[in-house]
């Protein structure tokens, strides 16, 4: 089940920004069409734009913390249900400890009748993630970025190969970008235009420049392969 709204959004990368509560930027964000990612550790406001929820892991990862499972399970009673989808808690660099965790979430969450999106981190190969996945439950590409850089196509086939949803993290700048949608990627989520408004024109140009090939892994998730 892909998220309602990116119907008719073949071959453009779905942009999400940070949330901010910054008037200008959500103005900013609002006209050119990005959505928000909603951290279970952040401020729970939507500010009616269509948005994912993010399980909190990276802001306390970078603040030295472990994932806080209370403020995750707050997140997703006040905006589980409306978000176009929700990942999966994750250990950041965890490797399979992260994907155990994962999965371990992965029953109790799928009654949302929401997309989950189970992180990978470095180490994750491609065959320990294949079994889980369908168009219900997809990618959410982070890990360090050489890594991936490194594994980012692969994951793009897989997904199109399970017909499930593909985001990357962390995406600040127009070249990767560009990666994302070689990759086929159905969405990124980064910072660069919540914080640098100036930056909204180039990211968003960049992010609805087609790309073939991508364009096709596309397809093959939506409509279930070039013949439809």
């Amino acid at each position: 089940m892909l998220p309602v709204a990116a119907v008719g959004e073949a071959g453009r990368v779905l942009a999400y920004a940070s949330r901010t509560g910054t008037r200008r930027n959500l103005e900013a964000l609002r006209r050119h069409g990005w959505r928000l990612v909603i951290s279970a550790t952040g401020s729970l406001r939507h500010e009616g734009f269509r948005y994912g929820v993010d399980n909190g892991a990276w802001s306390a990862f970078q603040k030295g913390e472990q994932l806080n499972i209370g403020a995750f399970n707050r997140a997703l009673d006040l905006m589980g249900e409306g978000a176009d989808w929700i990942v999966l808690p994750d250990i950041v660099g965890g490797g399979q400890r992260s994907l155990d965790l994962s999965l371990a979430w992965l029953e109790t969450l799928s009654p949302l009748g929401v997309p989950l999106l189970i992180a990978v981190q470095d180490g994750i190969r491609l065959s320990d993630l294949r079994p889980h996945l369908d168009p219900r439950v997809g990618i959410f590409v982070g890990g360090c970025t050489d890594w991936k850089l490194d594994t980012l196509q692969a994951w793009g086939q897989l997904a199109a190969e399970s017909r499930c949803w593909l985001h990357v993290g962390r995406v600040n700048s127009c070249a990767r970008i560009r990666l994302c949608a070689i990759a086929g990627a159905d969405s990124f989520d980064g910072s660069s235009a919540t914080w640098y408004a100036v930056n909204l024109n180039s990211l968003d140009m960049a992010r609805r420049q087609p790309d073939l090939f991508g364009a096709s892994l596309q397809r093959r998730r939506t409509h279930g392969g070039p013949d439809g």
